[in-house]
């Protein structure tokens, strides 16, 4: 039977840096264009992390009926270690999606209703990445799902809920972001190479090979920090303290490019890029707060 700390570990905690990073971001914008509203950024706070939280346990669900996880190295698989049956991760999914959806709701009422179809396709493209007949994450498209969600539409969404408008910026921002929301994925999926291409899961990583998927993590950080430039110039300069997390994704490169991080050395770079990723965020927040109050 899983315990707390199954339940917690299934979650994938190293993951909710992807959720977190792109509400803090794009709260930034919000105080920057003196719009920010603090109970509708902690609600785009509950919105993201319960999409994370239910898109990791949609996965182990999905992968573990499979059999995809059956000889997987990493975070524990409630699924594929046996601890949890299948029905209960099901329910855990769908309790996730439920809270997402709840809070999600409350914005839509008291900003505009066309974000409820926003909302139902980032469930859809949670539950669809593993999941249903044809899932696309098994055929090289979960990088892009990852960009598009935690990236562009979750700084823009966060952005927008608090004041109503496309501010200057955003989408370097939700560029910068969704690129080292990628980056999470993509050394997830290079960890999983061998055994996601002998289960048949084609990820973008399996399609690329090892090398070349080294080359793309480190592509996508240098995306990132290449973003804070024009930030900065059609926002605030203070937005480049974005550039305080350089040391974390310059460490994570050198284990995944130079040190060619295999198996399990590799959830350390999972950990060092979620932190950059939080520690970018937060620095544009704490860069934008300072350009405001001056």
């Amino acid at each position: 039977m899983a315990t707390p700390t199954h339940w917690l570990e299934g979650a994938r905690p190293r993951t909710l840096p992807a959720a977190v990073s792109p509400v803090l971001a794009g709260s930034g914008l919000a105080v920057y264009a003196h719009g920010f509203v603090w109970w509708k950024a902690l609600l785009a706070l509950v919105v993201a992390l319960a999409l994370q939280v239910g898109v990791n346990y949609a996965n182990d669900y999905s992968d573990g009926v499979r059999g995809t996880d059956a000889n997987r190295v990493g975070p524990l698989r409630l699924i594929g270690s046996g601890v949890a049956a299948p029905a209960q991760v099901k329910t855990a999914a769908g309790i996730a999606f439920l809270v997402a959806c709840l809070a999600g709701l409350v914005l839509a009422a008291t900003t505009t209703w066309w974000l409820v179809a926003i909302g139902a396709l980032a469930v859809g493209a949670a539950w669809f990445y593993t999941g249903g007949p044809r899932p696309y994450g098994y055929a090289g498209l979960g990088e892009a799902s990852v960009f598009v969600f935690f990236g562009l539409v979750a700084v823009v969404g966060t952005t927008y809920v608090q004041t109503q408008a496309l501010v200057d910026g955003v989408g370097w921002l939700g560029v910068g972001i969704g690129a080292l929301a990628c980056a999470i994925l993509v050394a997830n999926n290079l960890r999983d190479i061998g055994t996601d291409e002998v289960a048949g899961k084609r990820t973008l990583a399996v399609t690329l090979g090892d090398q070349r998927t080294r080359w793309l993590f480190a592509a996508l950080h240098l995306t990132a920090y290449g973003c804070l430039v024009p930030l900065a110039v059609s926002v605030a300069w203070w937005a480049l303290l974005g550039f305080l997390a350089l040391p974390l994704s310059v460490r994570a490169v050198h284990q995944v490019v130079r040190r060619e991080a295999t198996g399990s050395a590799l959830i350390a770079v999972l950990r060092d890029t979620g932190l950059a990723e939080l520690g970018y965020a937060a620095g544009v927040l704490a860069g934008l707060i300072v350009a405001t109050l001056r």
